[in-house]
């Protein structure tokens, strides 16, 4: 399915995750990081997204 928004989305998506098919699909980034217990990368500053640890305690830990 078409994102109307994905243009602008990916304006505004820092995932450098490249074979990713979620990117400037946020409804389907969302979905997916969900359901691994996840948050997407656009929660992180952009050094930590590099890491690819998009656990929600590494999360918390950077934002105490």
């Amino acid at each position: 399915m078409e994102c109307p928004k994905e243009k602008t989305n990916l304006a505004n998506c820092n995932c450098t995750y490249e074979p990713c098919v979620r990117k400037g699909k946020c409804c389907d980034c969302v979905t997916y990081h969900r359901q691994k217990g996840q948050l997407p990368a656009c929660y992180f500053p952009s050094e930590a997204e590099k890491t690819y640890n998009r656990s929600i305690s590494y999360f918390l830990e950077l934002n105490r």
